[in-house]
């Protein structure tokens, strides 16, 4: 009786550390996210039911996804051993499940992206062919290089929203704003990241900003790219006419970011990279969810 407890128990645990590898609830955010802007931002025009029911946009964002849920399980596999120093827990939860059986979901997860990209058009899949093996490459190699691997996972990262943007073949000024504002937030989240993982990086020999100049030059750069993000913050502003309600966001998260200013300096320490982490993220979601009030006029 003991035995057969045991077996829904390690079946949940592993279940558990996939959806961890795959970091399932980023997936769930990305296509959500890629829902919204696609009805918001990149076709304005169009109905909620033109987009839910467009099955190649549906195959489109489930290709990528496939293809970054395949990019965070062979990430996982170079960065085990700088995860065992920076992210124990993390570790020891995501290696319930054997490295043949997540290499087996990372080749399968792989085809299917491939397969469904496809399915949209050939012309589509050289693309994903691009984009799956440019998630290897940074994961194997990139990620170790200094500064690049900073820019490319970003790039990475922000890829979801270009192929929308490829597809509805929209490349307005307010488009440009709003993924210049994404990928400035995102590339201070990464650096705030290696600030977090030091540790980890300095022992592994990345090559990250922090590892090569430190922490303070670092947060000097987070400084200056912080200031950055206002310019793309002041176009969209003045654009109120074309995301209506969606102002509130962006004046609302001007002190969050002046705030990490003055944390960053005020209280250097592992714990406040990690908090501050976890606030880019809350303020990321927060921004996926303000998509929504472009509906409503000031």
């Amino acid at each position: 009786m003991l035995f057969k407890n045991q077996i829904p128990y390690k079946t949940g645990i592993k279940l558990l550390a996939l959806f961890a590898s795959v970091r399932g609830y980023t997936l769930f955010t990305i296509i959500f996210a890629q829902y919204l802007s696609a009805r918001y931002i990149f076709a304005p025009q169009t109905s909620w039911e033109y987009i839910l029911t467009d099955s190649k946009l549906f195959m489109l964002f489930m290709a990528t996804s496939f293809a970054v849920a395949g990019g965070y399980i062979i990430n996982n596999f170079y960065d085990a051993e700088k995860d065992q120093i920076n992210r124990p827990h993390k570790y020891l939860l995501e290696h319930q499940v054997s490295t043949s059986f997540q290499f087996l979901c990372y080749g399968i997860l792989n085809i299917l992206s491939l397969l469904l990209a496809a399915f949209v058009s050939l012309r589509t899949l050289p693309f994903f062919l691009i984009y799956v093996f440019s998630l290897w490459i940074y994961s194997h190699l990139l990620k170790k290089q200094f500064w690049i691997s900073n820019f490319f996972a970003v790039l990475l990262a922000v890829t979801p929203f270009i192929v929308i943007m490829i597809y509805f073949k929209n490349f307005s000024n307010i488009v440009f704003y709003h993924a210049s504002f994404l990928f400035l937030i995102m590339l201070i989240r990464d650096l705030i990241k290696d600030l977090e993982n030091f540790k980890g990086d300095w022992v592994r020999n990345y090559k990250t900003i922090t590892v090569v100049f430190g922490e303070k030059t670092t947060i000097i750069i987070i400084n200056i790219l912080i200031l950055l993000t206002f310019v793309p913050i002041k176009f969209l502003l003045c654009s109120n006419e074309v995301i209506h309600s969606m102002v509130y966001y962006f004046v609302s998260i001007i002190p969050f970011l002046l705030l990490i200013i003055i944390i960053l300096w005020k209280s250097p320490t592992q714990k406040t990279y990690l908090w501050l982490h976890n606030l880019l993220k809350v303020l990321i979601i927060l921004g996926i969810l303000s998509i929504i009030l472009i509906r409503f006029p000031l």
